[in-house]
């Protein structure tokens, strides 16, 4: 668990001021024992960085003091006025962990975007270090000489740790993107081939041996210790925990041994293995992609860009048809299907909102394929359609008549109370008469007049609701002979 306030030193990289905090950093970090007022900062920064006020200056510094990144560091100094004074003893130092985080910082940020070379040519290195340790605890030999050996093993191992780890994340990235495809392919398939296999070889041939010797090296690992405990190291006073190189604990050892698999599962080999199995299957899979058009998984990166140079090469009017024709853009409507059509009223111009909805072909809904194949349909008998319609025809004009009938008793429509089909009739007439912009509407075809006139609202009830002609007075009666002879005259 990290102590409260270490998480502080990184805001300096996200903060709104970030360039600035950098540039002052970077001056902070450029040499050993850097000791800087925010003036000679200023001064510096005026050279080859940003520009900044004095005060600005002081201000970010004493910013990077609060989250940890500087230590503040007191100098005599030989000053003329007051100002001078106050100003010299305001000097910064670059903190330990400041300088490690900007360090690393720098390391992402300067970063190339591409693949990172795997070290392996360490691995070699690793067991001829091991060599060296052993043959120095059989013989006898200078401690310092010993614990170069042993700090060059596991930096030896932590940079061909990082470095792997970062290739193979790279790897893993590229191969999941859904547009790999072309030339890309061909070159990411012969890294793989080549390079992946170059690594696993290494590792199957080094790993063993360097498991060996650090198995001969744990049945050592007290007398080794004892012997690294005689190099003089660093001590503080006050007992703080002073950071030490790598193998000198039993934790070191027995951690490096587990990676090369003394504990027989989830050692690091087994996971580079792993990973170089798992790129290989991403490539399958994309190869698989590549050769499959006709699937959902079909990367049709190449399509749009052919697409997208045919738009630069169009007017707007070309450029709006291609995209409807490409897109499919066009109104929704309904699409015939011949002799087989549930219902022969539904035509080209029916919404497929009213519409029943029917069965579109695999072949038409995947792939625009219109062609006709199989059997040609059969041509069906229309009686028995006929009648349907006929019967429907029929029921639909009875409902109309009754509808006419209610409305023709109805007279004064405040108040009244009307089926739902009715209703739909009265609106279908009002709507005719707005559009009309007139105070009466005789139908000679349903022979009622509909009147309607400014005033007090008309509210009108049904089964499922009510309405209300807000500023209408609605009145609707049947149609008299003299309204009819008027009408036609």
């Amino acid at each position: 668990m990290a102590e409260p306030g270490r998480a502080d030193l990184f805001r300096y990289l996200t903060a709104g001021e970030s360039q600035d905090y950098i540039a002052i950093m970077g001056l902070f970090t450029r040499t050993l024992l850097t000791d800087l007022s925010a003036a000679d900062v200023a001064s510096s920064m005026a050279q080859d960085g940003p520009v900044l006020e004095l005060d600005t200056v002081e201000l970010r510094c004493r910013q990077l003091v609060s989250w940890g990144n500087l230590v503040p560091s007191l100098r005599d100094a030989r000053v003329s006025t007051v100002a001078e004074f106050l100003r010299s003893r305001s000097r910064y130092q670059v903190s330990k962990l400041g300088g490690r985080v900007h360090r690393t910082a720098l390391d992402i940020l300067l970063a190339a975007d591409g693949a990172r070379e795997v070290a392996r040519e360490l691995l070699g290195q690793i067991v001829d270090s091991l060599d060296r340790v052993l043959s120095a605890l059989r013989n006898g030999v200078d401690a310092d000489t010993v614990a170069g050996e042993v700090t060059a093993i596991f930096n030896n191992q932590r940079l061909f740790n990082d470095s792997a780890r970062d290739f193979y994340a790279y790897l893993s990235g590229v191969l999941s993107r859904y547009d790999l495809g072309g030339e890309e392919y061909a070159q990411f398939k012969a890294l793989l081939l080549d390079y992946v296999d170059l690594i696993t070889a290494d590792v199957n041939r080094h790993a063993p041996a360097v498991s060996a010797r650090l198995q001969e090296v744990l049945g050592a690992l007290d007398p080794l210790l004892e012997l690294l405990a005689t190099v003089r190291g660093l001590a503080v006073p006050d007992g703080t925990v002073v950071e030490r190189a790598g193998g000198r604990s039993r934790e070191d050892w027995e951690e490096l041994a587990r990676w090369y698999g003394a504990s027989g599962t989830d050692s690091g080999t087994e996971q580079l293995r792993a990973a170089a199995g798992q790129a290989l299957g991403q490539l399958i899979n994309n190869a698989k992609r590549l050769l499959d058009s006709s699937g959902t998984g079909f990367s049709r990166r190449a399509d749009l860009l052919r697409l997208a140079r045919r738009f630069a090469d169009l007017d707007d009017l070309s450029a709006h048809r291609l995209f409807n024709s490409t897109f499919v853009a066009y109104p929704a409507r309904h699409l015939l299907l011949g002799p087989d059509e549930p219902d022969p009223r539904t035509g080209p111009a029916t919404s497929w909102w009213v519409s029943d909805p029917i069965e579109v072909p695999i072949s038409l809904r995947e792939r625009g394929d219109r062609a006709i194949r199989g059997r040609s349909s059969r041509v069906p008998d229309p009686t028995a359609d006929r009648q349907r319609l006929i019967a429907q025809a029929r029921r639909e004009a009875e409902l109309r008549n009754a509808a006419v009938a209610e409305l023709a008793a109805v007279g004064d429509l405040n108040g009244a109370r009307i089926s739902p089909a009715a209703r739909e009739l009265l609106l279908d007439h009002l709507s005719k008469l707005l559009a009309q912009n007139a105070t009466g509407l005789t139908d000679s075809d349903t022979g009622l007049t509909l009147t309607a006139s400014p005033g007090s609202d008309t509210v009108v009830g049904a089964e499922d609701g009510t309405i209300t002609f807000a500023g209408l007075e609605l009145r609707i009666s049947a149609t008299s002979s003299a309204d009819i002879q008027e009408e036609a005259s």
